[in-house]
């Protein structure tokens, strides 16, 4: 089962809260109302900028609780060091000391989750928004907003079919792509760097194994999956995912200096 395919049946899919659509469309046509002056054919978009900012403000808090959390397990990374040496022969009784050392430091280590997960219901109401020619059985004018030449409600394969990777609407596509190709380079090295730090086998010490080493190399590489996001939904969505991502870039590293 697909990503989307899978979180469009969880209890935080927008699917099961149908009600929400017509508000949700109001709140996106209001806000583009007021940024019309400015943006004139792309306030839809700009509204989708500023509402994603709105959410990002909303969740802040717990980016800045993930971040702590975050210090707190690099404050702890020596004692779990020993830990792995002492328990390397028996994993049952390491998972056991390591879920007892978070208890007694009180750390989560799953706390970096929560602003991601608490994002998901916006980006599948705009999914859901810009996918759908009607919305409680109205025909739903967000379809007409665009962003320079591409439709909001489109996609990259329209934009290919519609004049190419060079037409106007492929070269809105182009622009966000070199966005995330950015963001993505620059959260690349950052986990890169954290990586190492996290992995003394990296400086010459003892290496992690297992899961954990594993992790440490795929984590970096996961920023470019943005791209392929991109690709695949509805533009609307793909300027939530480009600018909460880029959003998340600058937040970390202000964060975590």
């Amino acid at each position: 089962m697909s990503v989307l395919s899978s979180f469009a049946f969880s209890p935080f899919s927008p699917f099961s809260l149908p009600s929400l659509f017509p508000f949700f469309a109001r709140l996106v046509e209001h806000l583009a109302e007021l940024l019309q002056p400015v943006f004139h054919a792309s306030s839809a978009a700009a509204a989708i900028v500023l509402f994603t900012a709105l959410v990002r403000l909303l969740v802040h808090p717990l980016a800045r609780a993930a971040a702590r959390g975050q210090k707190a397990q690099a404050v702890l990374r020596p004692r779990i060091a020993e830990l792995r040496r002492k328990h390397r022969k028996n994993p049952a009784r390491l998972r056991r000391a390591l879920v007892e050392l978070h208890a007694q430091e009180k750390v989560s280590p799953l706390s970096g989750c929560l602003p991601n997960l608490l994002q998901m219901p916006a980006f599948f109401l705009l999914y859901h928004l810009f996918s759908s020619t009607t919305i409680a059985g109205e025909a739903n004018g967000l379809l007409g907003h665009r962003l320079f030449a591409a439709p909001l409600g489109g996609h990259w394969a329209d934009a290919l079919a519609d004049g190419g990777l060079f037409g106007a609407a492929g070269v809105v596509y182009l622009g966000l792509f070199a966005v995330v190709a950015v963001v993505a380079a620059f959260s690349f090295l950052r986990v890169r760097r954290a990586a190492a730090d996290a992995d003394p086998g990296l400086g010459g010490g003892e290496p992690l194994r297992g899961l954990a080493a594993l992790g440490g190399k795929v984590a970096p590489f996961l920023s470019f999956g943005t791209l392929v996001t991109v690709a695949v939904v509805p533009l609307a969505a793909a300027l939530y995912v480009v600018t909460s991502t880029a959003w998340t870039a600058v937040e970390r590293a202000v964060l975590l200096r």
